[in-house]
């Protein structure tokens, strides 16, 4: 599923510059209420339920056929270098072993909207990301996607049922995985897991009600807002919402 398998066409969109983001109920204002300094141009024709096939045919792939095929990554970094059209947003954790372009079938340059984080969790920077992608470039589909044996998720685990600290920023970062663990603490099945899944439920949720620029489009029904979690053995995306 590359450039030279599978050509994708590619709406161009030019980089608008922005010093905020808000939603008025005509479209999308740039600025303090009014318009910034902008070049219009065409966004995705992708819908989220299109996205979402797309993303599922690909980890289809991935799993069932998984392989590196040559791409024509000049061809492709030309196509999209003053401009991108990106059809899905992914919020992932940071784990090397959790690539999106590459599990969701290798996808192309200028395919997918990415913020990746430990714990794949939104903060200001991220839920940033999410609303630039889904009010400016027009992209139809937020998925969070968590992972098996996720580190993060698993330190906040050990805080829930050890008391354990962490050093630096990492504790801060870990504590807001804790309400998901302690939600799940006790249940049937596998601790971590549990609280993988609890997390990128939340974290889908808070996505999609407590950003009002995120939560207007969902109900304009432009939107789509899911989560996932990967599996680090099989390769597959299960989805959660």
């Amino acid at each position: 599923m590359c450039d030279i398998c599978d050509q994708r066409a590619i709406d161009r969109r030019k980089f608008l510059a922005l010093a905020g983001l808000s939603l008025a109920a005509g479209g999308v204002l740039l600025g303090a209420g009014r318009a910034a300094n902008a070049a219009s141009g065409p966004t995705t024709s992708v819908t989220a339920d299109q996205a979402l096939a797309k993303l599922k045919a690909g980890n289809d792939k991935y799993v069932k056929s998984p392989e590196v095929c040559a791409a024509d990554l000049a061809k492709r970094r030309a196509g999209v270098a003053k401009s991108q059209a990106p059809w899905a947003t992914i919020v992932s954790c940071s784990d090397s072993r959790v690539p999106p372009e590459l599990l969701f079938g290798g996808l192309g340059v200028g395919e997918l909207f990415v913020a990746r984080n430990a714990g794949n969790m939104v903060d200001t920077a991220a839920m940033g990301t999410i609303e630039y992608g889904a009010a400016v470039l027009g992209v139809p589909l937020v998925v969070v996607l968590g992972h098996e044996r996720c580190g993060a998720v698993a330190a906040a685990c050990d805080i829930v049922t050890k008391k354990a600290t962490f050093p630096g920023s990492i504790g801060p970062m870990v504590e807001v995985i804790v309400p998901a663990a302690q939600a799940v603490k006790g249940k049937p099945g596998d601790f971590v897991d549990n609280a993988v899944r609890e997390s990128a439920r939340r974290t889908a949720v808070q996505v999609a009600t407590k950003s009002k620029i995120v939560a207007d489009l969902v109900k304009a029904g432009k939107v789509k807002v899911v989560a996932a979690r990967y599996d680090l053995d099989e390769g597959k995306v299960e989805y959660l919402s």
